[in-house]
């Protein structure tokens, strides 16, 4: 009269749970971050808006043109930044979840890349805010009219500079994504190479969904999505190149 028999979970709910589980302490790590940043939110809020502040005119400031914006700007940057820290963690566990189901050369490619995807998000935010943040906001402090005082919103700037931080972070994975389709055998260097001027044109037309309708942003996101898509194609030269059997119908002569 054996029990045990029904009592071990089947695959499918043993994944399912170890899935939750992993989800459950993302979520956590967020909130422990979270937690912790808020004390500091007018802080990093200053951080954040200084590109802009460093250029305003004279007399000219950022404002509050709602009630609760000077709560609820600096909450909403501290929970982005919670999350933009745990990326690490967050990675690191969806990595933990698939690489049972990965062979040992996968595993040695995939964590590489891991690391890679990881510093390249990060390099995307640091480009936009050293160097697209000054750039932006001083072709648009200059050129508006000298009589039009420039007195911009906190919650308006967050969500600008929030989607641009995203926007550059996600462009920078660009090399990864390329190299992956390449390493999978779903394009190819020569494939890619031939169509590059559609792949420029697809860069700018993203540069205009991603950034304000603006063409000067619309330009710094799109030159560096083509610049990365190049550094991609670089890193899948390195991918070897199957023998083509295709190639070898010869061995049908004239009998």
């Amino acid at each position: 009269m054996s029990h045990n028999s029904t009592t071990s979970p089947t695959p499918l709910v043993s994944h399912l749970i170890e899935l939750r589980n992993r989800l459950l302490k993302t979520v956590v790590v967020i909130l422990v971050l979270f937690l912790g940043l808020y004390v500091f939110a007018n802080d990093l809020y200053l951080i954040v808006s200084e590109p802009l502040r460093l250029l305003l005119p004279e007399g000219s400031s950022l404002i509050a043109t709602e009630v609760a914006s000077p709560f609820l700007a600096p909450l909403k940057l501290t929970f982005a930044i919670a999350v933009l820290l745990s990326i690490p963690f967050t990675l690191y566990q969806v990595w933990a979840f698939i690489a049972p189901a990965l062979y040992k050369n996968e595993k040695q490619i995939a964590i590489p890349l891991l690391i890679s995807s990881i510093f390249l998000f990060y390099a995307g935010i640091v480009f936009a805010y050293y160097i697209v943040l000054p750039l932006i906001f001083g072709f648009f402090t200059s050129i508006g009219p000298s009589e039009v005082t420039v007195m911009t919103d906190i919650n308006h700037y967050l969500n600008f500079v929030l989607k641009l931080f995203f926007a550059f972070g996600a462009t920078f994975e660009i090399p990864v994504a390329t190299y992956l389709l390449i390493k999978a055998g779903v394009t190819s260097v020569k494939a890619l190479s031939a169509k590059r001027p559609y792949i420029i044109l697809g860069c700018f037309v993203m540069g205009m969904l991603l950034t304000p309708p603006d063409i000067f942003s619309q330009t710094l996101l799109a030159i560096p999505m083509w610049l990365l898509f190049e550094v991609g194609l670089i890193a899948g030269r390195s991918v070897p190149v199957e023998e083509e059997t295709a190639e070898q119908p010869n061995l049908k002569e004239t009998s």
